[in-house]
């Protein structure tokens, strides 16, 4: 079958892919209600097209935080690619070079930092932390980002307990034996998620910025009051976000969160999206709505399924 839209791919995941994978990449939490908001968010949105507008040249490139990229869809951080896809994260990687934009690589990579490094040495990447009790886990992956290269530090915010998904907990889901959290390595046993750190707060954003020279973007921001705390602490750019759904069930789709974030920065740090992103016309409409650029997750993983 031609594959003609990201629907194809993900179609041809879920029918290929073992089931326990499958699973945990599209699970949301407890009902998937806000998963599922975050594409149907999209559909309640219209146009207002203007006509007779000279468009014969057209040009979409933009810049994250002054570094340009060939189009404003860049590849969310998600984890275990080698689920996916045997060469994991090193084939996203390559996939994000190639086509000349952003790759949030995660601390669940199961590839090492240098190893993703390795594999697309010429593009714009970003890592993506989770802070743990261990801080000296976290200060040492931040060092480590930054000096094989990566340029922004993404901190994600709304993890400090992993959410209810339910099919990952009907299949017990683990990592099969030959695969691991390849940055954790000896850090801590795979897979125990409670070892991150629920305590941390905005004042965590200076002991970040003590580690490292690189912008600190923020991800998991949904209301103007944390837009506005995100500023007055020296963030350079914020992820309006809700983990794809997987955190927590009730919140707003992040296109709906969008506006008033946007309304709250002022122009004054870049503001990106993720979340339901499945077609052009969805790039667009959050773009018209004041974000700079979207990155995407699931889509990236069915990629990686189709080869």
């Amino acid at each position: 079958m031609a594959m003609v839209c990201l629907s194809d791919f993900e179609a041809h995941a879920k029918k290929y892919l073992p089931k326990i994978a499958w699973d945990f990449f599209a699970a949301g939490a407890d009902d998937c209600s806000t998963r599922d908001e975050n594409i149907l968010a999209y559909k309640r949105i219209r146009f207002r097209p203007r006509m007779l507008r000279d468009v014969s040249l057209m040009d979409i490139r933009t810049k994250l935080l002054g570094t340009e990229i060939s189009f404003p869809v860049g590849i969310a951080p998600t984890g275990f690619h080698q689920l996916a896809w045997p060469d994991g994260e090193k084939s996203t990687a390559r996939a994000a070079a190639a086509t000349n934009t952003c790759y949030i690589a995660s601390t669940y990579s199961t590839c090492t930092l240098e190893e993703i490094s390795a594999a697309a040495p010429g593009g714009l990447r970003w890592f993506q932390l989770y802070i743990h009790r261990n801080r000296a886990v976290s200060q040492q992956l931040v060092q480590r980002a930054e000096a094989l290269g990566f340029q922004g530090l993404v901190l994600t915010a709304d993890l400090p307990y992993t959410g209810k998904r339910r099919d990952d907990v009907r299949n017990g889901f683990r990592l099969p034996p030959h695969m691991k959290l390849k940055n954790l390595e000896g850090a801590f046993e795979v897979c125990k998620m409670n070892l991150l750190d629920p305590s941390v707060t905005w004042n965590d954003i200076y002991w970040l910025r003590s580690l490292t020279n690189l912008p600190i973007i923020i991800k998991g921001i949904l209301t103007k009051e944390d837009a506005e705390l995100a500023v007055r602490h020296g963030v350079q750019g914020i992820i309006v976000s809700n983990h794809g759904g997987r955190q927590l069930d009730g919140g707003p789709a992040t296109i709906d969160a969008l506006v008033e974030v946007v309304e709250a920065v002022q122009g004054r740090v870049e503001v990106y999206l993720d979340g339901g992103i499945r077609k052009g016309s969805d790039v667009l409409k959050a773009l018209a709505l004041g974000a700079k650029c979207v990155f995407i997750g699931r889509p990236a993983l069915w990629g990686l399924a189709y080869k």
